[in-house]
């Protein structure tokens, strides 16, 4: 059996991860989708990043499925997406999983929400 750090660590091989200030400075892009895929809890207990789609981790294969009813249509505008969780870990695998289904520009932020706040990342309120 493989653990959850062999799974972490075999999607980041797989994946590219943004460092934190350069997805700070991504944040005002209009060609980059902040995807958070933390829980709700931690949304309203945290806030997110400004603008970013809000996707459960445990949803994410059928809003990224443009044939399922949950289909998410940002996910067919071309653009950049940027995961991310708490710290790194559920966004590395995210991020596979959506490169393995076939979304392109993919990748995730290093660190998590944990970094961007440490980073001085702006931040807004969960609505």
């Amino acid at each position: 059996m493989k653990s959850a750090k062999e799974l972490v660590a075999q999607a980041n091989s797989k994946v590219r991860t943004i460092p934190v200030q350069e997805a700070v400075n991504s944040v005002e892009d209009s060609d980059t989708v902040f995807v958070d895929l933390r829980d709700s809890a931690e949304l309203a207990r945290d806030g997110k990043i400004p603008g970013a789609v809000h996707v459960n981790r445990g949803m994410l294969e059928f809003v990224l499925d443009p044939s399922l009813p949950y289909h998410n249509p940002v996910f067919s505008s071309g653009k950049r997406f940027l995961f991310y969780c708490a710290s790194g870990g559920r966004s590395a695998l995210a991020a596979a999983t959506a490169q393995d289904m076939g979304l392109h520009n993919v990748a995730h932020v290093g660190g998590g929400f944990k970094a961007w706040k440490e980073a001085g990342g702006p931040i807004e309120p969960a609505s």
